[in-house]
């Protein structure tokens, strides 16, 4: 609408006083409508807005068109926290829609204000708790304020109190107080005055608290006690009282409590009632010697930290017959031997037996009532010395001997003095002490162990095994009870290679063996066993006949062979006539049988006999068909097996078994037999050493000239002295021919021996000839002259021609060489070539035909005959 002047008296400022109470009035306005506003104001003065915002504003109509600000009291306006001024917009409407807005100025005045107490005193009443004897001190401070910031005074009433108030607020006492004295509580009324005279009051209570100045002192004037031992608790010993004099003639509150640590006794805490709580004995070692206990009994009138008095208490305890006699150990084990004289003591009880009650009239007993089976041969001497004897003999190998190892006897032990076991044994009518003694006959060793035989003979196999048991052996001794025996082996039992094959079992005497017999080695073992009780000993021979087993393979000669045959040999000729011998050290001759295993290729060859002999021979079963493609191998390999299970030996055999021995045949089928096969030929090896010259070392010949140069010259000069020296004295001696020295030629030749390890007949002469399987070399057998042999050699030789030119010189020596030369030479060539029959052994023909065979060689070698 149209903003028109509607609020009269506005905008203006006006005034509040803090702290004003709601409804206050702050200022009043009109509202001015126009005449066509019939009805009045549609929108009643409102404010609107503020600033700063607040609420501690409102606006209530005095009636009509009259309208005040007034206070809310909400929040309280303060001059020292809140805004000290306030601008108001006030909006009012009138029917035709005319508004107007105005502002209303408040501002807020200062008003002095009572001082306020702060902290604890704002809220509540304070109460000081001052110890009776603290010295003067500050007990308390005053917190107060003037909402202006004035500064205060402070005022203690009554005066009369001994306490004083500071200018800061301080309370301080002004003296020490005595609860049993002066009064326990004091009321002190605290103003606060602010400069203008407006004041506030607050109380404050003062109560002195009582402490414990005072000890506590005993009234009990006892100090020693006298109780038996042995007193069941809860027994009260006596009845401590104390008086407290900070508590005057009201009963004291005490705490009474024992300061030694002391388990037998205790004191009720709050009565003083003193009791015994623990078992009390006489008689143990703390008691024994001083019977005396000592209490320190401490009274406070305080649980903790009070003040306390302390008193002794000394309790004597005096002894009763309260423990029987006892004996340690109360059961005894003694032995002795049988056959033991009567009268041998034994044992003496009372070194074993006491009473440990403190009182001799308490600890006296004796010894009675000695029982028990075999008793009779046992006796005490007195009831009071407690001495045990054998009075009989006993023997346990006596058949009317009853057999009782260990004796089992019993006697009682009492206590002289009437005893008073009530504490320790409330059901107690009479009371022994028994003791059990055991005496135990020990066997004396009286006989020797003895064996079941003098000799024990076992039979085993030679295959047995390694461990296996073979017998046994057995000894008993007559001695009850019987001694365990040990036996042993301690003489025999051994061999060249073991020294023990055999071993006894220490505690059941079992035999057994520790390495693999052999009957073709030994037939018959002899040792001697030993069996001991530990004492005595006692031994016996065992025999053990070792039984023969087939265990040894067949062995044939030859293992290995190679023969040759021709292709077209006639079926049923003993090949080459070759025949295996058999042996066995455990079978028969008549036990071996001859299988051809393998490599018998369409069975072209057997072994005949077949079984039944040592000996067999190689035959050919059936011709060779190579034209027609049946045979393609030309050389055989033939593993041959024999048994020797054929025939069954006439001596008796633990186990029938079986061995095989295995023989290797190399057979070769010469398509040609006419044609020999061509050898590997012999050969000679030469070995040259040659001296070259060597330009590099182009010094060497000059030093050597310079040095020899030198040495001729001092030699020279030397010569000249001594033949002066000679021409003036005649000779002592004769001087010897000078010899020209020797020019030395190394030969060796080294034979290199063919092996022939095959065997084959000629199929031209029928002849047996030996053959070299890898060069083909042959020879005739049982002839030394070889077929196709060269005698291998290695010449060595220090001169540095050529190889014809050596051999020159080792064939015929040099005329320049003098006659040891050739003895030298003809000497080494000896040992290299033996001459044949009708040949001569001459040095000169040595060398001839050592010539002749480096010919042979350079030339091919020979072809031996067919």
């Amino acid at each position: 609408g149209r903003r028109t002047q509607l609020l009269k008296g506005l905008p203006a400022t006006s005034t509040v006083e803090e702290n004003s109470a709601a409804g206050v009035s702050v200022y009043n306005f009109n509202v001015t409508v126009s005449p066509l506003a019939s009805e009045g104001v549609a929108i009643l003065p409102t404010i609107v807005n503020s600033n700063p915002l607040t609420e501690a504003f409102d606006i209530e109509s005095k009636g009509g068109l009259e309208f005040r600000v007034i206070t809310t009291g909400n929040p309280v306006l303060d001059y020292e926290t809140m805004p000290k001024s306030f601008d108001l917009q006030i909006f009012v409407e009138d029917t035709t829609g005319r508004t107007d807005l105005n502002i209303l100025t408040i501002q807020v005045t200062d008003k002095n204000e009572h001082p306020v107490f702060q902290g604890n005193m704002a809220i509540q009443t304070v109460t000081i708790y001052v110890l009776e004897g603290t010295p003067p001190e500050r007990i308390y401070q005053v917190d107060a304020a003037d909402p202006e910031n004035a500064k205060l005074k402070y005022l203690l009433l009554p005066a009369t109190v001994p306490f004083s108030i500071r200018e800061s607020g301080a309370i301080f006492s002004t003296r020490e107080f005595d609860y049993e004295k002066d009064p326990h509580c004091y009321f002190l009324n605290i103003t606060v005055t602010d400069p203008d005279g407006l004041n506030s009051t607050k109380t404050v209570n003062i109560i002195i608290i009582n402490i414990n100045d005072e000890r506590p002192y005993f009234t009990t004037k006892q100090r020693i006690y006298r109780i038996p031992e042995e007193q069941s608790p809860g027994t009260i010993v006596a009845e401590v009282t104390a008086k407290d004099p900070d508590d005057g003639d009201s009963p004291s509150r005490l705490f009474y409590s024992i300061q030694s640590s002391d388990r037998r006794f205790s004191i009720n805490p709050a009565t003083g009632v003193l009791q015994v709580t623990g078992r009390i004995d006489r008689d143990a070692p703390s008691l024994r010697l001083h019977p005396n206990i000592s209490l320190m009994v401490r009274v406070e009138d305080g649980p903790s930290s009070g003040r306390a008095s302390e008193m002794a208490i000394t309790i004597i305890i005096d002894d009763v017959n309260d423990n029987p006699p006892e004996c340690n150990p109360s059961a005894f084990r003694k032995e002795a031997n049988e056959n033991t004289t009567p009268g041998t003591f034994l044992v003496d009880l009372r070194n074993y037996c006491k009473d440990i009650d403190v009182d001799p009239s308490n600890n006296q007993f004796s010894f009675t009532g000695l029982s028990g089976f075999g008793s009779n041969n046992f006796a005490l001497e007195s009831s009071v010395s407690g001495r045990l004897v054998m009075t009989g003999t006993i023997d346990l190998e006596n058949p009317a001997n009853p057999g009782v190892e260990v004796y089992t006897l019993t006697v009682r032990v009492q206590d002289i003095a009437h005893p008073n076991y009530s504490s320790k044994y409330p059901f107690y009518i009479s009371f022994d002490n028994i003791i059990y003694i055991y005496i135990r006959i020990k066997p004396v060793n009286e006989f020797f162990p003895v064996f079941h035989n003098l000799s024990y003979e076992f039979s085993v196999s030679e295959i047995t095994k390694v461990g296996s048991s073979i017998g046994r052996v057995h000894a008993i001794d007559k001695d009850w009870p019987p001694n365990a025996i040990t036996y042993s082996i301690v003489a025999g039992a051994g061999t060249r290679d073991y020294t023990n094959i055999f071993w006894i079992s220490p505690t059941e005497g079992d035999v057994k063996i520790l390495a693999r017999l052999d009957y073709e080695t030994t037939h018959k073992h002899i040792f001697i066993v030993q069996a001991s009780d530990q004492e005595k000993s006692t031994t016996a021979s065992v025999t053990v006949n070792v039984l023969e087993v087939n265990d040894e393979e067949p062995v044939c000669s030859p293992d290995f062979f190679s023969l040759q045959i021709p292709v077209n040999l006639a079926v049923g000729t003993n090949i080459n006539g070759f025949r295996i011998e058999c042996q066995d050290r455990d079978s028969d001759p008549r036990s071996f049988r001859y299988i051809i295993n393998k490599g018998n290729e369409n069975s072209h060859f057997i072994f005949s006999p077949s079984a039944g002999s040592n000996t067999s021979h190689l035959i050919l079963a059936s011709r060779f068909d190579y034209e027609s493609g049946l045979d393609t191998n030309w050389i055989y390999s033939l593993q041959v097996h024999i048994t020797d299970d054929n025939l069954v030996s006439a001596r008796d055999k633990t186990t029938h078994l079986t061995k095989t021995g295995t023989v290797t045949l190399s057979i070769r089928v010469i398509p040609n037999p006419t044609t020999a096969t061509t050898p590997t030929p012999g050969f000679t090896v030469v070995t040259k050493r040659e001296n070259l010259y060597s330009p590099s070392a182009w010094y060497v010949p000059f030093v050597i000239t310079a040095g020899s140069s030198l040495l001729l010259g001092l030699l020279c000069s030397l010569g000249l002295l001594l033949l002066a020296r000679l021409r003036t004295r005649p000779p002592l001696i004769n001087a010897p021919e000078k010899k020209k020295p020797k020019k030395e030629v190394v030969v060796t030749m080294t034979k290199l021996n063919t092996v022939f390890d095959g065997e084959a007949r000629d199929p031209v002469t029928g002849r047996m000839y030996e053959f070299n399987t890898r060069s083909g070399a042959r020879r005739w057998k049982k002839s030394n002259g070889p077929l196709q042999s060269i005698l291998p050699m290695q010449v060595m030789s220090s001169a540095t021609e050529n190889s014809g030119q050596g051999m020159d010189r080792a064939g015929a020596p040099s005329k320049k060489e003098p006659s040891e030369k050739r003895e030298d030479l003809t000497a080494a060539t000896k040992p290299a070539f033996k001459p044949s029959a009708g040949q001569s052994g001459a040095p000169g023909q040595a060398g001839l035909r050592l010539q002749k065979k480096k010919e042979e060689c350079e030339g091919g070698g020979l072809s031996s005959p067919a």
